[in-house]
């Protein structure tokens, strides 16, 4: 069998992408999925984090799953050979500051994939840059750090992506996690810039 010109050094690239630091990708609105396809196809493993949503409709509630970033998805790219990701149908850029494209934080990265895979209740939550860090001490989230806000009487654990501005919120039981820091007095929540983007 013939192989079409090429695919030996795209296998090749494939293998680095795999040690390839993360970066945001900025996609036309609710494209999320069908980016990730595309990409997926071109031998990339992108990853959109869902969560469920319970959406009402006029005769019924139904439960949808929604990405966690409305707008955006992550990928391993090595950033000499980005025209693929760039010329791929839904990608408006990469994201960055001043033009330049910023790899996301991997411990940002590790901390949404296993908020997303431990399966506890998640929705989008507004970027902080104040509050309490904690650490769950206990659970399938042990280790996970992030910020502890309450809402409605519950606390939620809510992990940030700092390139995106944006973060994730999963209800948990105060009583599983650790102060790390807490944040200066005069810095409270409601000055708190929600949901800018880098541009």
């Amino acid at each position: 069998m013939t192989q079409a010109p090429g695919f030996e050094q795209d296998c090749v690239a494939n293998i680095d992408i795999a040690n390839a630091p993360w970066f945001a990708l900025q996609v036309r609105a609710r494209h999320e999925l069908g980016v990730a396809k595309f990409l997926r196809g071109r031998g990339y493993d992108p990853f959109v984090p869902l969560y469920e949503n319970r959406r009402r409709w006029s005769d019924r509630i139904k439960v949808v799953h929604e990405p966690l970033f409305p707008g955006y998805l992550f990928c391993q790219l090595d950033l000499n050979n980005r025209l693929p990701i760039l010329t791929t149908p839904g990608v408006i850029h990469i994201v960055g500051f001043n033009r330049a494209p910023v790899a996301v934080d991997e411990s940002e990265i590790e901390a949404v994939h296993n908020l997303v895979a431990s399966g506890f209740p998640s929705q989008p939550w507004p970027y902080l840059h104040a509050g309490d860090r904690v650490r769950i001490d206990s659970g399938p989230l042990r280790g996970l750090e992030g910020l502890l806000v309450e809402l409605r009487g519950s606390h939620r654990l809510v992990v940030s992506v700092t390139l995106l501005q944006r973060s994730v919120a999963v209800e948990i039981d105060s009583a599983l996690v650790r102060a790390l820091r807490s944040a200066p007095e005069k810095q409270t929540p409601h000055k708190a810039r929600a949901w800018q983007m880098a541009t």
